[in-house]
């Protein structure tokens, strides 16, 4: 065997060795359990068993709802609160709600409930549906006001039209805020950031539920008091907000391991599950 020969194999073997030694490493990494906080942390969810290795074989897709929450109601807040002149309730970003917040965040609680991850898979289709029907609330070819239209100029001036209206939009965020109660109680076994989230969404509900009930009334004055709530509703949602790009963030660094990580407040060892207890 020449010289030029023996250098081919060699190279050739150290080649192979290498490779080997990288199969050796990746394989020694998929095999160390995931830790019960880094698990909620990527996953907003106490760590469960579940069937197969579904969670092996597909992405996180975790953060692509939170990214079409945060698109919608990023924006949405400050239209609550008038930043600069917007207003309209975000009837501006009607198409985001569709394409960006209920498709999204739709597809995430889907995605979600593939891998056995229930407790976000319920939060993310619930909003998912929630900016999907908002868009279509304000979009005036569902005819959600001008079904509230008055049969008689009489009524249209006595206000009989917004009355309606407002007053079923109330009782609709009413429940958005009863959801977000069960999903606050729920969050306390995942993380402090979370669970701010969903304080500042319960408080939000309920500040909108409170301005559009005074809205309905139609007395003389509330009209003002309402204007209020919305703005406190619009500070709360940015709060949210500001959870929520935190949350995205510190996610994101963790998917893709680098070497600055942020903490989320942990809380699933902090409080343990029933079946932890026994």
């Amino acid at each position: 065997m020449s010289d030029e020969e023996r250098k081919v194999q060699s190279s050739q073997h150290s080649q192979d060795l290498e490779h080997m030694e990288a199969l050796n490493k990746f394989r020694s990494a998929a095999s160390v359990a995931m830790t019960p906080e880094l698990f909620e942390k990527l996953y907003l969810s106490p760590q469960n068993k579940i069937h197969g290795d579904l969670r092996k074989t597909f992405a996180n897709p975790t953060p692509i709802p939170i990214a079409g929450f945060l698109l919608c109601l990023t924006p949405l807040s400050m239209d609550l609160m008038g930043w600069r002149g917007a207003g309209g309730n975000g009837a501006a970003s009607i198409a985001v709600y569709f394409f960006q917040g209920g498709i999204l965040m739709t597809i995430g609680g889907i995605l979600e409930w593939i891998l056995g991850n229930t407790f976000p898979a319920v939060v993310f289709s619930v909003f998912g549906t929630f900016w999907l029907a908002y868009g279509g609330l304000l979009n005036p070819s569902f005819a959600a006001f001008s079904s509230y239209a008055p049969p008689d100029a009489k009524s249209a001036a006595e206000g009989l039209q917004t009355t309606g209206f407002n007053a079923s939009i109330a009782y609709w965020f009413l429940f958005m805020g009863v959801i977000c109660f069960v999903f606050l109680i729920c969050s306390l076994r995942t993380n402090i950031v979370f669970f701010t989230i969903f304080l500042s969404l319960v408080i939000a509900f309920g500040l909108l539920t409170g301005a559009f009930l005074l809205n309905a009334d139609d007395i003389s004055g509330n009209t003002s008091k309402a204007h209020k709530l919305i703005v406190g509703a619009g500070a709360c949602t940015f709060i949210t907000s500001m959870s929520g790009w935190y949350i995205f963030l510190a996610l994101l660094l963790a998917s893709v391991d680098f070497p600055i990580q942020i903490p989320v407040g942990d809380l699933s060892t902090v409080i343990k599950g029933k079946s932890e207890k026994l």
